[in-house]
């Protein structure tokens, strides 16, 4: 992977976890052929093994193919909650944890 296509490594993304995408606000150019044009996605693989998500993919240059940065984000649901995670040198690390009942738990107030 490479630094120097991107402003930042790993830039915390707070709860925002992209299951496919670039985030371009990060990316500087590429180190390698020293265009900024768009990113690609190659070599993106989806793997469902003990009910968690895992989709993997390569941000590579779209004129020389050189490997920007590897992208991985997983789902899972763990107890009443879905959890996403994203972690990935050009767009950052994130987590997030959504219930999945109408109310959550979480958000409620206590009644005392």
């Amino acid at each position: 992977m490479c630094t120097g296509c991107m402003q930042k490594q790993y830039p915390d993304r707070g709860n925002t976890c992209l299951e496919n995408g670039s985030y371009l606000m990060n990316f500087l150019g590429c180190a390698n052929c020293h265009q900024r044009d768009f990113v690609l996605i190659s070599d993106r693989t989806i793997v469902n093994e003990d009910e968690e998500e895992i989709v993997t993919y390569l941000h590579m240059c779209k004129n020389c193919d050189h490997v920007i940065a590897r992208h991985e984000y997983t789902f899972t649901v763990v107890d009443d909650y879905q959890e996403y995670t994203m972690l990935c040198m050009l767009c950052g690390k994130a987590e997030d944890s959504i219930s999945v009942l109408p109310d959550d738990p979480r958000q409620t107030a206590p009644l005392f």
